[in-house]
C-alpha cells in the first residue's frame, strides 16, 4: 500500500554521506537541513529564523515546557531534538521564558521537531512558535523521524551538526558539512560567560499562582547572592519564594566582591559548556565562599563546580540527561524524587574526597545528583528543582537552603 499523506513527513536519518530523500508526496519545499559532522543529511522544512548554526545535537523527552527549554541558558551551544511530536500546539508567551533578558536570545542553536506546528490552542498563547523562533533567532526543522534521531544519539553519542533554513532550499552541503565537522565541540568551551549577566541586578519576583501571575517578595528575611552562570528566572522566584532578597552578580565575581556584599548565603546557578573550563576562573572564587563559612547551594553547572571546588572532578557524558521524567533519590531523605534534567557533563562520584557525601543519584544510571560537604552548610544538585515535573518533588530543596541560612544567622 503506498504511503499516505501525513502533515508530519518523516524523514530517517542515513549514516556517512548518505542524502535521506523527500518522499514524492510532500507537498511543502524541503527548506531546512540537519548536517552532521559524519556527513548524514536530512531534509525537513524551515521553521523560525533563517541561516545556519552549529551545535552539539542532543534530545530532550520532555512532554511540556518547550518554551522554557528553548530559553535556557543552559542549551547553549546545542541543537535539541525534541523527542515528543507535538511541539508548538500550545504556542508562546512572554511569561514562559528562563532568560533574564526577554530581548536576548539563550544560545540554543536551534531545534528538531518532528509534527508541524499547529495553530496554538492555548488561552496564555500570545504568538505562533514560528513568530516567536524567528523573533528569538533560533533555526528549527519540521517533518525529522525523531525517533530515529534519537536511537542514533543514544548509539553513538551527541554529534556536532549544522542546523540550517533557507527559503530557496538552496545549500553548499559540503561547506555545511565541513563546518560540522571542525566545530571543536563543548569539552573545553566555556559557554557560561556568554549566558551570564554582565552587570549586577536584585530579583524580587516569586512563584506564579493561578489568577494572580507572579507576585513580589516584599519582606525579605535573608540576603542571596547568587552567581549568575546562566542562572533560570524560577531559579531564583523559588529564592525569593522562601523569603530572600536576591542579588545576582555576574558569574566571573570575585569572592571578595560577592563577600563585601554581606550575603547571608551564596547561589551557584545553572549554565552551559564544560565546568572545568569556566571553573578556572570561578572555583577559585568558590573555595573563598566555603572557607567563608556562609551556606552555599549549587544547581546543574553551579553543583559541578562546587564539586571541583572541593576536590572532585567531572566528565562528559555519552547522550546526558535532558528531559522532565528522570527519577533521583535523595539519600538523605531516603525519597525518590522525578526531576528535570539537562546536563552533558556530570560530577564523578567515584572522585568525591573524604568529607564529600554523595547525596542524590540517578536512578536511570547511578550517576552522581548531588553532594553535601559534612558538617557544613554547603550543598548541591544536579537536577532542576524549579522546574517542577513532580510537579513540587524539589521543591524541598530551597527551604533546606532558606533554613540552612536561618540557623547559620543564629
Amino acid at each position: 500500500m503506498p504511503p499516505t499523506k501525513s502533515s508530519s513527513r518523516p524523514a530517517t536519518p542515513t549514516t556517512g554521506s548518505g542524502v535521506v530523500t523527500t518522499p514524492a508526496w510532500a507537498e511543502q519545499a524541503m527548506t531546512a537541513r540537519l548536517i552532521l559532522a559524519d556527513g548524514t543529511v536530512i531534509e525537513g522544512i524551515g521553521l523560525g529564523a533563517t541561516g545556519h548554526a552549529t551545535g552539539e545535537l542532543c534530545f530532550n523527552t520532555a512532554i511540556t515546557g518547550y518554551q522554557e527549554i528553548l530559553t535556557d541558558p543552559s542549551y547553549a551551544g546545542q541543537i535539541i531534538t525534541f523527542t515528543f511530536p507535538h511541539i508548538g500546539n500550545v504556542g508562546a508567551n512572554d511569561e514562559d521564558i528562563e532568560t533574564f533578558n526577554l530581548a536576548a536570545t539563550s544560545g540554543v542553536r536551534g531545534c528538531v521537531l518532528k509534527a508541524d506546528v499547529t495553530n496554538p490552542s492555548n488561552y496564555r498563547a500570545a504568538r505562533h512558535l514560528d513568530a516567536w523562533l524567528k523573533a528569538r533567532n533560533i533555526i528549527g526543522i519540521v517533518g525529522v523521524d525523531t525517533r530515529a534521531l534519537t536511537s542514533l544519539i543514544r548509539e553513538r553519542g551527541m554529534p556536532n551538526a549544522v542546523i540550517a533554513h533557507n527559503a530557496k532550499a538552496k545549500f553548499d552541503i559540503n561547506d555545511l558539512t565541513r563546518q560540522a565537522a571542525k566545530w571543536p565541540g563543548l569539552e573545553g568551551m566555556d559557554l557560561a560567560k556568554e549566558v551570564s549577566c554582565t552587570q549586577r541586578y536584585d530579583w524580587d519576583e516569586t512563584l506564579w499562582n493561578w489568577g494572580t501571575g507572579f507576585g513580589r517578595q516584599q519582606n525579605p528575611r535573608h540576603h542571596v547572592v547568587a552567581m549568575d552562570f546562566g542562572a533560570k528566572r524560577n531559579i531564583l522566584r523559588c529564592l525569593a519564594q522562601q523569603g530572600c532578597k536576591v542579588t545576582v552578580v555576574p558569574g566571573n565575581t570575585t569572592g571578595e566582591e560577592i563577600l563585601a556584599l554581606e550575603p547571608d548565603g551564596v547561589f551557584l546557578s545553572n549554565g552551559p559548556g564544560d565546568p572545568a573550563a569556566t571553573g578556572e576562573y570561578a572555583v577559585p572564587e568558590i573555595r573563598k565562599l566555603i572557607d567563608s563559612g556562609k551556606p552555599v547551594f549549587g544547581i546543574c553547572l553551579g553543583h559541578q563546580m562546587l564539586a571541583l571546588a572541593l576536590g572532585g572532578t567531572t566528565v562528559k557524558m555519552h547522550q546526558g540527561h535532558h528531559g522532565a521524567n528522570h527519577p533521583v533519590k535523595d539519600h538523605t531523605t531516603d525519597k525518590v524524587e522525578i526531576t528535570s534534567m539537562n546536563h552533558g557533563f556530570a560530577v564523578d562520584g567515584k572522585s568525591l574526597p573524604d568529607g564529600v557525601v554523595e547525596t542524590h543519584i540517578s536512578l536511570f544510571d547511578g550517576s552522581n545528583c548531588g553532594i553535601q560537604l559534612e558538617g557544613k552548610p554547603v550543598f548541591s544538585v544536579q537536577h532542576h528543582p524549579e522546574a517542577s515535573p513532580g510537579p513540587q518533588d524539589s521543591h524541598y530543596l530551597f527551604a533546606r537552603f532558606a533554613d540552612y541560612i536561618a540557623r547559620s544567622k543564629t
